[in-house]
């Protein structure tokens, strides 16, 4: 994946594959090792692994290590800052929705 312009489009970036978003869903439950998260695919332990680096690269998880075992966790402050953008939008809508409410409402009173 080419390095992105800014930690918000790498983090569309790396939500827009529903492997990697199947991966944060199972990671929301408790960190866990890269072949606890290729189970569920038909995929290796190195292709989970790059999908791990792409959702690291973004920020939405980190790694650690102990001892053999290198456990993958959620980042949520990542997801947060997703949420914050959407937020803008959605009260963007939620307004223009009251608009419309306020104009239908003056259009039914004058067919009354």
């Amino acid at each position: 994946m080419p390095q992105a312009a800014d930690p918000l489009s790498a983090t569309f970036a790396a939500l827009a594959d529903p492997t990697r978003r199947a991966i944060l869903a199972r990671l929301s439950r408790g960190e866990t090792s890269v072949t606890e998260l290729a189970k569920p695919f038909a995929m290796s332990g190195p292709a989970v692994t790059k999908h791990l680096k792409v959702l690291e690269k973004a920020g939405l998880i980190s790694r650690s290590r102990e001892a053999q075992w290198r456990p993958a966790k959620l980042e949520p402050a990542a997801l947060k800052r997703v949420t914050e953008w959407l937020d803008d939008y959605r009260r963007l809508w939620e307004q223009s929705f009251d608009r419309l409410d306020d104009y239908l409402a003056q259009l039914q009173k004058t067919e009354d």
